[in-house]
């Protein structure tokens, strides 16, 4: 039986520059090791995402985070973490990153791992969304002609979610494109053992 993990939320806050992030962390897994390697990528992507967004800068005036946890069954942990600075103007910056765990092992996946090797999933990913971007009219600042190797990406269930950054493919307005792409749909590209194939059947 693959019970869910159990998530804890931990918070850094300052008043000056008003800072109030919440972020998730691993607990009680069986293997001590490894609830200490996810935890620590966690708060490493948290950290940069910090750098990133000017926390250890003069100019920020506000930093706001949290998280939402896309995926935690079958072993496969899913996490989007949200920050948003405010450094004055007409408006603040508002960034997602995500980690996927298969917390058997502690190992995190980046999109090209989670296929089988020198499978053109970027073409087939790549089709996939295009036909969603005219099926849905989505604005875009340019021509869209493919994914990153790396594009970020969660997993939801039995879906694959793409999604790209603010002003990455589409004007500030339309806020972040999410691709949701069905599992099912992208079988033959998915090795055994991936955190996707895991995910594929009821």
């Amino acid at each position: 039986m693959n019970l869910p993990v159990r998530i804890e939320t931990k918070r850094i806050f300052k008043h000056s520059p008003s800072v109030n992030v919440y972020y998730p962390i691993v607990t009680n897994l069986h293997h001590p090791h490894i609830e200490k390697k996810i935890n620590a990528d966690i708060i490493t992507l948290l950290n940069k995402m910090l750098i990133e967004q000017g926390f250890y800068t003069e100019g920020v005036q506000e930093i706001t985070g949290y998280y939402e946890i896309k995926n935690n069954q079958r072993d496969i942990l899913s996490i989007l973490l949200i920050v948003y600075t405010f450094s004055g103007g007409a408006h603040g910056l508002t960034v997602c990153k995500s980690l996927t765990f298969d917390v058997t092992t502690g190992k995190m996946y980046t999109l090209q791992e989670l296929f089988k090797p020198n499978s053109d999933y970027v073409k087939t990913l790549s089709a996939i969304i295009n036909k969603k971007i005219i099926e849905w009219d989505v604005p875009l600042l340019g021509e869209f002609k493919e994914i990153r190797k790396d594009q970020d990406y969660y997993i939801a269930d039995h879906c694959l979610v793409i999604y790209f950054q603010l002003y990455e493919i589409t004007p500030y307005v339309y806020n972040f494109p999410f691709f949701p792409i069905v599992i099912k749909d992208i079988e033959s590209l998915i090795p055994l053992n991936s955190p996707l194939e895991k995910m594929l059947y009821f």
